[in-house]
């Protein structure tokens, strides 16, 4: 009784409890009723009485098809599926299963959003097959697109022909539909279409002031005059992709005018359709005037050439920043390169031949001060001249991928210890790749 009546005794001075013989159940009961109470609660919240808001932050996250299940949840979810904002940007898959692996939009979502949401819509494109009917099938939903005002479009062939098999009248006419209604569009991209001069002149009609961005390459039926008048109409243009034909001293001249916006990022494909062919020359005035109007301006080029074909290359001084090519290319034309491309930050090399680059690399090193990156592939270089072009261009080379088969070993270094040697000038571990062996 005592010991009894002294823990009752510290209990009220301590303002707390001491656990008696029962106090184990209790406990239990009371975790049992705090769970069964949470219980309760979870199954009073009404997961279809979500705020709109909140839907449409989750709906964002979840793939279309995801989308769509839980739409089919109440009349709630139902209605938020439709919300506009979830239709402004979509991509149109169109795939024919017989020749495709790739996954295809539903025709009767196609539907459903021509039907309900084809107001909506602003950011589209359209990723086709190399069939026919998927190009068929993509210029019937663009000539549908009668109430909407889009703000970027892009057709895009995961494989050729696509677009360029359709009756050119037909892929006009569709897009034409677009380039009317659309008011306020920004970005076009076009590449291996049959799009035309007259065309891009509705499209210059309806869209000048708005229109920043145009990729279309390998685009046939648009002449030189078609691009200037883009170029002469379009002055907030920023960024351009075209083939190299369409590219005159006219065109920059426009490009480098005082009403024009500093341009941002120019993309010429250089590509030889038949052996032999002939390619013109761009003065070195107009790529001046291109410089001094917009000293910052990426210039892109990417050469599929024969090696006769350079002729015309790199006799003049040019602004490039980032050159490719994509067959080979001769130890002349490389060696131009490190005379006439002093803005060059990227350089990638497939294929030269049997003959060593090392007097063009250190060319390249001595006189391409911004050079950060480069790619050689079916070339040769020495060990002791590729260490020598790392040492000249010293930590400033970001990227530096070289085949393993590339580099050949000299009376002073060999593929065992090169890897240190450049690693040491980089001020990073490097290793040259590896052609793989399966």
């Amino acid at each position: 009784m005592k010991r009894g009546q002294k823990d009752s005794d510290q209990a009220e001075e301590g303002g707390g409890s001491v656990p008696g013989p029962g106090a184990p159940e209790v406990c239990k009961r009371l975790r049992r009723g705090d769970s069964e109470e949470q219980h309760d609660e979870d199954e009073q919240v009404d997961w279809r009485q979500l705020p709109e808001e909140i839907l449409l932050q989750i709906f964002q996250y979840l793939p279309l098809l995801d989308r769509a299940f839980a739409s089919e949840v109440c009349r709630g979810w139902n209605q938020a599926f439709h919300m506009p904002e979830l239709w402004r940007c979509f991509e149109f898959e169109l795939n024919q299963p017989a020749s495709s692996y790739l996954k295809a939009t539903h025709p009767d979502l196609i539907k459903q959003i021509i039907k309900r949401h084809s107001n909506h819509l602003q950011y589209v494109s359209f990723k086709v097959d190399s069939s026919t009917e998927s190009a068929e099938a993509a210029c019937d939903i663009l000539s549908q697109l009668v109430n909407c005002s889009l703000k970027t479009l892009g057709l895009i062939s995961t494989a050729r022909p696509s677009f360029m098999e359709l009756p050119k009248s037909h892929f006009i006419s569709a897009l034409t539909v677009v380039f009317v209604n659309s008011k306020s569009l920004s970005s076009l991209k076009i590449d291996d279409t049959p799009v035309d001069d007259p065309s891009l002149k509705v499209l210059v009609a309806n869209n000048s002031d708005t229109l920043k961005l145009l990729k279309m390459s390998s685009c046939p039926h648009v002449s030189p005059a078609g691009i200037l008048c883009v170029a002469d109409q379009c002055h907030g243009l920023r960024e351009l992709a075209l083939n190299y034909h369409l590219l005159s001293d006219d065109l920059l001249l426009a490009l480098s005018s005082e009403r024009h916006v500093h341009l941002e990022h120019l993309r010429i494909d250089v590509v030889s359709e038949n052996p032999g062919q002939q390619f013109h020359s761009i003065k070195k005035s107009s790529w001046d005037a291109m410089v001094r109007h917009s000293p910052k301006f990426n210039l892109v080029m990417y050469f599929f050439l024969y090696e006769d074909e350079f002729g015309p290359f790199f006799r003049d001084e040019v602004p490039v920043t980032h050159l490719y090519f994509g067959r080979s290319v001769s130890k002349e034309v490389l060696g131009r390169v490190g005379l006439m491309c002093p803005r060059l930050v990227e350089l990638v090399v497939c294929a030269n031949g049997l003959r060593p680059l090392d007097e063009e690399l250190i060319r390249i090193a001595d006189r391409c001060k911004q050079l950060s990156a480069i790619g050689l592939g079916e070339c040769e270089v020495s060990c002791s001249a590729f260490v020598e072009f790392v040492k000249m261009c010293g930590g400033r080379l970001s990227q530096l991928s070289i085949m393993e088969e590339v580099l050949m070993p000299d009376n002073k270094y060999g593929l065992d210890d090169i890897h240190w040697e450049v690693s040491k000038h980089l001020g990073r571990v490097w290793f040259p790749d590896m052609m793989p062996t399966w």
